[in-house]
C-alpha cells in the first residue's frame, strides 16, 4: 500500500475572516476547532504514515497551550510556518521523517471531507504521480476592470476551480519546489508543477469541499456539516433544508 505524508497548512493571516478572536483554523465549527475536524480526515488511515500541521511561528506556543488536550490524543506534528503559503508548505515537508511515496497537502481551514473523496484524490496520484480535485465552473465569467466595469465574458470551456487535498509523488513535488525561485508567489502546489511543465491530473471535485475564509464560509460549513455524506455517496440535501427552515 502507498503511503502519504499529509501537510495541512494552518499559517495563513487570516485576515477575511472578521467578527471571531482566533484565526480561522482554530475557532470551533459546532463545538471542535476546525482544524481538528480537519486533521482526523487523516488521522486514522492506514496509507496515511505521518500528519503534519503547520502553524504561524508567532501562534506557536499559544498554539500548543490552548490545544494541549486534542493534541495529548492526536499522532500529529506541528511545525513553524513561513511568510507564505508555499513557504510553510515546504517547511512542513522538511519536517517528514517517515517512508512516504505521496505527499499530500490540504488546506486546515477545508474541513468537509469524506475518506471517499480522499481515496480518490490519493488513487488518482498514485496513477498519474499528480493530481487534484477541481470543481468544474458552471457561472457565467467575467473578468472585470480596477474600475469595476466589466472588461469581458471569460470563456468557461475546461475552467476548474482547484481544491485541495493536491497530491504528488514526493519526489516530484521536492523536485518542483528545488526549481521555484519566488515561493511568495505561489497559490498551491500544482501551479508549481505547472511552471516546470509537467502534468498534473484533475479529478471532479466536490461542490461540499469548501475552504473557509470568511465569515460567510463558516456559515455555509456549520450548513453543510450536517449535510456531508458519510460515505462520499450522494448529499443529504433534505439535512442542508432542514437546518435552513
Amino acid at each position: 500500500m502507498p503511503q502519504f505524508a499529509v501537510i495541512l497548512p494552518a499559517a495563513g493571516q487570516s485576515s477575511r475572516f472578521r467578527g471571531f478572536q482566533r484565526k480561522k483554523p482554530f475557532v470551533e465549527l459546532k463545538g471542535r476547532p476546525i482544524w481538528v475536524r480537519t486533521a482526523e480526515h487523516f488521522l486514522k488511515r492506514p496509507d496515511v504514515s505521518e500528519t503534519i500541521l503547520v502553524v504561524a511561528p508567532e501562534d506557536l506556543d499559544w498554539f500548543h497551550e490552548t490545544f494541549k488536550a486534542n493534541l495529548a490524543f492526536l499522532d500529529l506534528t506541528i511545525v513553524a510556518g513561513g511568510k507564505s503559503r508555499a513557504e510553510s508548505v515546504r517547511n512542513g515537508i522538511s519536517a517528514i521523517r517517515k517512508p512516504a511515496e505521496f505527499i499530500a497537502v490540504h488546506d486546515a481551514a477545508r474541513p468537509l471531507l469524506t475518506a471517499r473523496w480522499i481515496d480518490d484524490v490519493f488513487a488518482a496520484a498514485v496513477a498519474h504521480q499528480a493530481a487534484i480535485p477541481g470543481l468544474k465552473i458552471s457561472s457565467t465569467v467575467k473578468r472585470v476592470g480596477s474600475d469595476s466595469v466589466i472588461a469581458e465574458t471569460v470563456d468557461r470551456t475546461n475552467l476548474v476551480q482547484a481544491q485541495t487535498p493536491q497530491v504528488f509523488a514526493a519526489g516530484i513535488l521536492q523536485r518542483a519546489f528545488a526549481a521555484c525561485r519566488n515561493l511568495a508567489a505561489v497559490t498551491d502546489e500544482a501551479s508549481l508543477l505547472e511552471a516546470i511543465s509537467l502534468p498534473v491530473h484533475v479529478i471532479d471535485g466536490w461542490p461540499m469541499n469548501i475552504k473557509i475564509t470568511t465569515n460567510a464560509d463558516f456559515r455555509l460549513a456549520e450548513l453543510f456539516l450536517n449535510a456531508l455524506p458519510k460515505s462520499g455517496g450522494p448529499v443529504d440535501f433534505g439535512a442542508l433544508t432542514d437546518d435552513l427552515l
